[in-house]
């Protein structure tokens, strides 16, 4: 089964913007609003009620004028009056109405959205989120489906509502009457026209500008985090990370302004012909009547007129909103690129059962690439690790040890051979199966802004104090917390900052032993402390891997000398396996790696952890 990372890439999220729009993502727009289609209806009746309620209010006037002001009728004066200041009413109720559902149903669809984002890249393998920077997710979960809130919110009812009174407002015009009618509608292509012209030019402005703020939002992700601001301090960069970003907020502003001004002219000209309208049909008018002619009442053009400010309004609007669709077509664009890329880890249709598991690993004829053109990372590698037993893998930087430890909670699928848990693929494994299963810890350590307790109950949140605490310690880490002003409850700080590298990994290792996982992977756990705080994690370590199945990826090589099996990888291939005594005695690479860093290792039999244990020396081999 060959893994399909190596055709993710970056270029994939590039897409080209002068391509027309294709008629299926304007589908797939409207399929996000079908849930909510019924509150749609509710909102089309009321628009359409607004729509015919306002329509009457000239026919009402053209009677005030031609017939009850003329003719001396009070009674009907009175009705009709209170008739036009009844529709204004309506009007208004029904706007507010129609605002609050409309509203909801766009909230609804951007959460929606934003969901279906989150979830996407939660499925996505770590190889999108090692080429893809973290500001640029979050760009398009913040940016991008915020700057569409008034696309679903309010640009869609403005479409249903301006149109449908466009198109009640231009049947009363005819039959006020159609010559004048005629007259109105010259120019309208012409300003349809402009308007797609002014989308398309707005919508690559927005491309643009949406992938600057993804660029900005990028940068202050990286350089304001804990370990950029420690960086750019202790490297004497604050200033030029000012310019730098003053730089591309400057980019921003260019686009900004770009964007806002795109076809701002032409739509001011559109705008302007429209409101001169009503001059042009009252001199018609005019020039008609003192030609001896009679176009119309003037009651009829006192309404026509009326009628006629009013579609300008909503013809201008829908003009706008065309644009603003257009516009909006690029934010869409944009999230649907997310939620179109490919998952290459995919959970079985039919997961096989696994309960209880035992813990066996094995991993047959594996290989594995991380991009095909590059070759292999792993070649044939055939292990096989007992139930409760110890594997330690060494090796030399970019020997393959840390991708071997990947394939065991399936963070990458291998490109050939199989790895088994139980004797059973992983591949058909549920990810809830193998997540209760394999545990992992890792030489980075991952704490989230919140509670100690918080950090911990994030592997198991129904955990009780009493299990928190026993947890915190067997990893050696209870009484440290204990002293705290605050205990349990004291905040971590952005990514563990408040605590010492060693009381992180404790930290992570209760978190681990909370779980409890019969397969435990130690990915160079230990290779970032120093030798006193390495035995202290040591002991957390050798508490969590008491009666559990541990690979351990090793950095110092004292803490491997007791596994039941020591592997040797050299370039992606098993070079070497055995006891480290067995491998000693074959003064082979294993013994050459023990002796370039130090004969420790070799001279002190005993445990190298313990209550009593004096540090191990500091013997190390490269991390891959």
């Amino acid at each position: 089964m060959k893994s399909e990372l190596s055709t993710w890439k970056p270029s994939a999220l590039r897409p080209d913007p002068s391509l027309p729009e294709p008629p299926a993502q304007l589908r797939r727009i409207f399929r996000l609003f079908r849930p909510y289609r019924g509150r749609l209806a509710v909102v089309g009746l009321l628009v359409g009620a607004s729509s015919l309620v306002a329509v009457a209010s000239p026919f009402m006037l053209r009677e005030i004028l031609d017939t009850a002001i003329p003719e001396g009728r009070t009674g009907l004066l009175s009705l009709l009056a209170l008739g036009m200041i009844l529709t204004a009413v309506l009007s208004s109720v029904f706007g507010v109405i129609q605002t609050l559902i409309s509203t909801t149903v766009g909230q609804r669809v951007m959460h929606d959205l934003r969901t279906a984002v989150y979830a996407q890249l939660q499925r996505m393998p770590l190889a999108f989120f090692t080429r893809t920077r973290t500001g640029e997710v979050q760009s398009r979960i913040a940016n991008d489906i915020g700057g569409m809130q008034a696309t679903v919110t309010s640009t869609a009812t403005s479409l249903v509502s301006n149109l449908t009174a466009v198109v009640a407002t231009v049947v009363a015009m005819l039959a006020l009457d159609w010559r004048l009618t005629v007259v109105s509608l010259l120019l309208l292509p012409v300003f349809v026209w402009i308007s797609r012209r002014v989308g398309r030019e707005r919508k690559r402005i927005t491309l643009q500008r949406q992938k600057q703020m993804a660029t900005m939002a990028a940068t202050v992700t990286e350089s304001l985090s804990v370990s950029g601001i420690l960086l750019g301090r202790t490297m004497g960069r604050a200033d030029s990370l000012t310019t730098s970003f003053a730089a591309e907020s400057e980019q921003l502003v260019d686009l900004e302004v770009r964007s806002n001004m795109a076809g701002r002219w032409r739509m001011s000209v559109i705008g302007i012909v429209m409101a001169a309208m009503p001059a042009v049909i009252y001199w018609v008018a005019g020039v008609v009547l003192q030609s001896g002619g009679t176009l119309v009442s003037l009651g009829t053009l006192v309404a026509f007129v009326s009628l006629q400010q009013g579609l300008f309004r909503p013809a201008v609007s829908l003009l706008a909103t065309g644009v603003q669709m257009q516009t909006s077509l690029a934010l869409f664009q944009r999230i649907f690129e997310y939620l179109d890329l490919p998952v290459d880890i995919t959970e079985p249709e039919k997961p096989v059962p696994l309960d209880p598991v035992r813990g066996e690993v094995r991993f047959e004829g594996v290989d594995f690439s991380y991009d095909a053109k590059d070759g292999n990372t792993l070649h044939g590698v055939e292990l096989t690790v007992p139930a409760g037993g110890s594997l330690a893998v060494v090796g030399p930087t970019g020997s393959g040890k840390s991708t071997l430890s990947y394939l065991v909670p399936r963070l990458y699928d291998v490109t050939g051979g199989r790895v088994l848990l139980d004797g059973v693929d992983v591949r058909d494994l549920s990810f809830d199966t193998l997540a209760r299963a394999v545990g992992v810890v890792s030489q980075e350590t991952y704490l989230f802004h919140a509670s100690v307790a918080d950090n911990l109950r994030f592997a198991k949140p129904d955990a009780t104090d009493e299990e928190i605490e026993a947890a915190a310690g067997a990893a050696q880490i209870h009484d440290h917390i204990a002293s705290l002003p605050d205990g349990y409850d004291t905040l971590v700080g952005e990514r563990g900052y408040r605590f010492s590298g060693g009381e992180k990994q404790r930290l992570a290792i209760a978190r681990t032993i909370l779980r409890d996982p019969p397969v435990l992977v130690l990915d160079e756990a230990t290779s970032a402390l120093d030798t006193r705080t390495e035995r202290a994690v040591q002991q957390a370590i050798d508490a969590l891997s008491q009666g559990r199945t541990t690979i351990t990826i090793a950095h110092r090589l004292s803490t491997v000398r007791d596994a039941d099996q020591i592997v040797v990888l050299d370039a992606g291939r098993i070079a070497e396996r055995g006891t480290h005594e067995e491998l000693l005695a074959r003064d082979g690479r294993y013994a050459a790696l023990v002796r370039r860093d130090g004969t420790a290792a070799t001279t002190d039999p005993g445990p190298s952890t313990g209550p009593s244990a004096e540090p191990a020396a500091d013997a190390r081999v490269a991390v891959s």
